[in-house]
């Protein structure tokens, strides 16, 4: 069991991931220590919607790490309490008009190829599975496997599932890494002591470049601001997560300028959650009204029946992006001892049981469930 300062593994960041990387850590046998310098789900997993998609992903990498994920939440709802607001809801994507219509389908059929269940609807069937639609679209597809948690409470359980195993260290801010002779890892200092370890795993998000630098090796993580406004709560007027067709361009996006795209859904607490923006302006929070007016005008575009609810708050936060657009998980060969698990954008929280049992794997030499390669953390480096 844990000692006061020494544990198996430390894994720096308490938010989705960490969480997860800890719960499948602990399953495996291993004692945990979770170590963040502000509270559980205190970064990019108190700012997100809980999203849990498939729909937005095309074949690959990915898409394979997302439907691993799917079936590990399905797992996990059996051990955490109803609280995480697990509702397998689906996904629905609408097209404007015929053109996005032959886009949807052809992104659909490769999905469907490599697994993804997706349901053509026609235009006069819309309002079936959401009543308050905007008239005149062409059509979507419908998603299945798509489904949401309310994130914090899913991070937060999920640590506690540990029991015993994993302690947190919060409001504790790793300022260094420490390393025996070799260059092998010992544990992280903190501004009140020191932990040991012969594992640490970076899974601090946004801030993974910062931890990756404190071992001396580069991982191009960048903050990728979004904001999301918060309804009234209301009858559930949105039975879905529905989005445009253009949300899965602005995903793939790699640009640095501001992108907006209707993404509504409803919560089983009631509010209506609206996005998504998208743009690198690093941690600045400042409120930018003209997100905003974007957001506001294009959910009620979408959902006309908005245009009279109240938006009762916002909140921005940052996605950690990585320039291919995977995240960089398992082992870092430069360094004995460190392992990644961060650059999931805006992902994580979907990604993260996935993210969880491969670290666990890596750390008990166990098979990882699926090719890793893609995931590497060494692959930015430059070319020999």
């Amino acid at each position: 069991m844990l000692t006061r300062n020494s544990s198996d593994v430390i894994v720096v960041g308490a938010g989705v991931v960490g969480a997860a990387c800890a719960h499948y850590a602990a399953q495996a046998g291993l004692t945990v220590t979770v170590v963040d310098r502000g509270p559980v789900a205190g970064g990019t997993t108190g700012s997100g919607e809980g999203n849990l998609l498939v729909s937005d992903k095309e074949p690959g990498p990915e898409l394979e790490l997302a439907l691993l994920s799917t079936e590990l939440w399905r797992e996990l709802t059996e051990l955490l309490p109803p609280q995480i607001e697990y509702e397998t809801k689906g996904g629905l994507v609408v097209a404007s008009g015929e053109d996005g219509m032959r886009a949807l389908r052809d992104f659909a059929a490769g999905q469907e190829k490599a697994g993804v269940r997706a349901e053509e609807v026609a235009a006069d069937r819309l309002h079936d599975l959401e009543p308050h639609l905007a008239p005149g679209l062409a059509g979507g597809f419908l998603y299945p496997q798509d489904a949401q948690v309310m994130p914090a409470l899913a991070a937060a359980h999920l640590l506690k599932a540990g029991g015993d195993r994993v302690r947190l260290r919060l409001g504790e801010e790793v300022t260094g890494l420490l390393t025996g002779g070799h260059g092998e890892l010992r544990g992280v200092a903190t501004a009140t002591g020191e932990l040991y370890a012969p594992y640490v795993v970076n899974a601090a998000g946004t801030w993974g470049g910062e931890v990756a630098a404190l071992a001396g090796v580069d991982l191009p993580v960048l903050p990728r601001r979004g904001f999301v406004l918060v309804t009234e709560p209301l009858p559930r007027v949105v039975r879905r997560k529905v989005y445009a067709a253009d949300y899965v361009a602005d995903v793939a996006s790699g640009s640095a300028a501001l992108q907006t795209s209707a993404v509504v859904e409803g919560t089983a607490a009631g509010p209506v959650l609206i996005g998504a923006s998208r743009e690198r302006v690093g941690f600045d929070r400042t409120l930018s009204t003209e997100v905003l007016r974007r957001l506001a005008a294009q959910a009620t575009a979408l959902f006309p029946v908005l245009a009279g609810v109240r938006a009762m708050r916002t909140y921005a936060g940052f996605r950690p992006y990585l320039p291919d657009h995977l995240p960089a998980i398992g082992p870092d060969a430069r360094v004995p001892g460190l392992l990644h698990a961060c650059g999931h954008e805006g992902a994580g929280i979907g990604l993260a049981p996935a993210t969880g049992l491969i670290v666990a794997r890596c750390l008990t030499g166990g098979r990882p469930p699926l090719d890793t390669g893609p995931f590497d953390p060494g692959r930015f480096l430059p070319a020999a």
